[in-house]
């Protein structure tokens, strides 16, 4: 598997950690959105897992909670992977046992820099994630697919 999540970090580094999420709404169908992603180990069990940062009234958020499982496809030109499996969340509206809330602005960090982003001013990114409720979504590769 170690060498699946390298092809990941490596399309993920080549499109600046873009990728597409999809999940299932409550009636079956698919729901898609363009997210920036990346790996990084899990903040509890020190798993890769492929990480984003989701606003707390997003839509996903709410079809992630319900349905548990996602997947989440990089690519590059023609190469491209899939990384799927259970999701995980943590945030201010998902508290997670033996992850301290005090933490979860480090753990957004942590995803935020997975994914390729950069911040002059970590204080304010703070801020910004609080008030938006933000919540890290942590996908297990449980199977990994692609073509590269």
């Amino acid at each position: 598997m170690a060498t699946d999540l390298d092809l990941v970090r490596r399309l993920a580094a080549a499109d600046r950690g873009l990728a597409v999420l999809a999940t299932t709404r409550p009636d079956g169908t698919v729901h898609t959105s363009v997210v920036n992603a990346g790996v990084l180990d899990h903040p509890l069990t020190g798993v890769p897992s492929v990480g984003l940062v989701a606003r707390g009234d997003a839509r996903k958020l709410a079809y992630l909670r319900r349905a548990g499982r996602a997947a989440v496809v990089f690519r590059a030109g023609w190469e491209w992977v899939s990384v799927e499996g259970p999701v995980e969340l943590i945030g201010p509206s998902d508290p997670r046992d033996g992850f301290p809330p005090a933490e979860l602005p480090g753990l957004l960090r942590d995803v935020f820099r997975a994914a390729g982003g950069t911040h002059d001013n970590w204080e304010e990114y703070d801020r910004v994630m609080a008030d938006e409720g933000r919540t890290a979504v942590l996908v297990d590769p449980a199977r990994i697919t692609g073509n590269g």
